[in-house]
């Protein structure tokens, strides 16, 4: 009788469910960075060079919030698609630097 219940134990250690909770949570963060973008945008008399920087560190934030949260990239056994999107992340990297640098060599 005790197997059954270590048996089940580790299933459920497996298998953990984190509930509606964190995805709420992330679900909020995601349309706070929005806002904070959407207001930076909006306000005409800040320097333009900070607006993108904003927009460029939201955007970077609402990316790991959708792969974290959304893709589940957080949880373990994750590690080949980490390693593929990281290594599509680079590859398109250096195709807009190259193609920047192409147009105005």
């Amino acid at each position: 009788m005790s197997t059954q219940h270590s048996a089940s134990d580790s299933a459920k250690h497996r298998h953990r469910h984190e509930g509606p909770g964190k995805h709420i949570v992330a679900f909020i963060f995601s349309i706070v960075l929005t806002l904070i973008a959407f207001a930076a945008v909006m306000a005409g008399e800040v320097n333009k060079t900070f607006t993108y920087i904003i927009l460029i560190v939201m955007a970077v934030l609402q990316v790991i919030v959708q792969l974290a949260y959304w893709m589940h990239m957080k949880d373990r056994g994750h590690l080949m698609p980490i390693i593929f999107l990281t290594g599509g992340a680079l590859i398109a990297f250096t195709a807009i630097i190259m193609a920047v640098y192409w147009v105005w060599w």
